[in-house]
């Protein structure tokens, strides 16, 4: 099977690529991890750090006000590419685990004891954690949607869990481990039919499938830039603008005040309100230059092409001796976690490395899903539209030659 021309011009744009590691051609399989970065992404860094530098919302000089304008259109840019009514419902946050830590430390000061939060199984501890946190802070309850033996998401007993007492419902549209497509229309209409509230992590769909979040009906969306060809250290927070205004600010600083006396402060209007501080100017931009790759690409292509190699990788990997793939729900995206019997998944990906080959090993940050399926870890592969039928044969030849190497010794 042939790579298509798609994939090919996509890998011209990733100057990482071109590198080897240990003699051999980098194969990167972890984009659920991280992205590599675009050279339009790391140009547009670089040229606002050595030609438009300066801090926003503050000045009145050139460099300020360019700041500032390019800072603000990132925001609209972004508002477009999910649908939102209005750019002032998109927050500037560090990321998806900041801004699901911030509507969980905002809802601290709302919610009242034995309030309930829904989440699943299949969690990333980041839409996990924060939630503990507050029900030992409030005394708020967690129920959790079990998982059936696909990793699907058992709506049944959903329609059970959800009860008057059910303030918010926070799921993963894309669960990192497995790869698998949460029926996220579905969910939101379960829940706003019992009043409840529904947060979407969204960090593994924002590259691969498109997003809409008023066709979704979603109350709140989290979502990191480096998970889509971005920058590190910056995401959003998307809230529908009245629930973000009745939000309490959870940081205090410069940029989200009014007016401030020694005896008291007044808030400007969301998102600033949530935006203390300097923000992560420069990445913000990067992210910025990151959607207009997306939208270069298409989505659509890039969801197909993913589809595509999941099939091969996923047609391959069964035909190896005691590999079990971990999540065969029928929507799945470009992830695939798997477990090779009497073989430790560490081991596995060390040897990977060897050859060149970069996964993902280890528990994911989804301990909870693991041991649904009675493991401590696994081997996890994922795609981006740069990677090839090619890369996936030379998995394929790697894993045996370490199976090989491991029976003969």
């Amino acid at each position: 099977m042939s790579t298509t021309s798609f994939a090919l011009q996509v890998r011209e744009d990733f100057p990482i690529l071109r590198q080897k590691v240990h003699g051999k051609p980098l194969i990167y399989l972890d984009s659920a991890a991280t992205s590599q970065k675009p050279q339009t992404v790391i140009d547009a860094i670089s040229h606002f750090y050595a030609h438009e530098c300066g801090t926003v919302h503050r000045g009145v000089y050139h460099l300020a006000a360019k700041a500032t304008e390019k800072y603000n259109k990132v925001r609209s840019q972004i508002a477009r590419f999910i649908n939102a009514a209005s750019e002032n419902e998109i927050v500037f946050t560090r990321g998806t685990t900041d801004s699901i830590n911030l509507i969980a430390n905002a809802y601290a000061q709302i919610f009242e004891e034995k309030d309930e939060i829904i989440l699943s199984e299949m969690e990333h501890h980041s839409n996990l954690v924060p939630w503990q946190l507050l029900a030992k802070k409030r005394g708020v309850v967690l129920r959790f949607i079990p998982v059936s033996e696909h990793a699907e998401l058992d709506l049944d007993a959903f329609a059970k869990l959800i009860s008057p007492r059910t303030k918010l419902v926070s799921i993963a549209h894309i669960a990192n481990s497995t790869g698998t497509i949460n029926p996220i229309a579905q969910i939101t209409k379960m829940a706003h039919a019992h009043g409840s509230k529904v947060l979407i992590d969204a960090a593994q769909s924002t590259a691969h499938i498109p997003l809409d979040v008023q066709e979704l009906d979603i109350d709140f969306l989290a979502l990191s830039s480096h998970k889509a060809f971005g920058p590190t250290g910056v995401g959003i927070l998307y809230g529908k603008y009245d629930l973000l205004e009745m939000l309490p600010p959870v940081q205090g600083g410069g940029d989200m005040i009014e007016t401030v006396t020694l005896e008291n402060t007044t808030f400007e209007k969301p998102p600033l309100k949530f935006e203390a501080g300097t923000p992560s100017i420069a990445q913000v931009i990067g992210f910025g230059a990151a959607i207009d790759y997306i939208e270069s690409l298409g989505l659509e292509n890039i969801h197909s092409w993913e589809h595509q190699l999941l099939t091969y990788a996923t047609e391959k990997l069964l035909n190896i001796p005691k590999l079990r793939i971990i999540g065969t729900a029928k929507e799945k995206s470009s992830i695939i976690s798997f477990v090779i019997e009497d073989v430790h998944h560490l081991d596995l990906a060390t040897f990977l490395d060897l050859e060149g080959i970069a996964i993902r090993s280890g528990h994911h940050c989804a301990e909870p899903l693991l041991r649904c399926f009675g493991l401590t870890g696994t081997c996890r592969i994922s795609f981006a539209p740069f990677n090839t039928f090619e890369e996936i044969d030379a998995l394929i030849a790697a894993l045996h030659k370490i199976l090989n190497i491991l029976k003969n010794s």
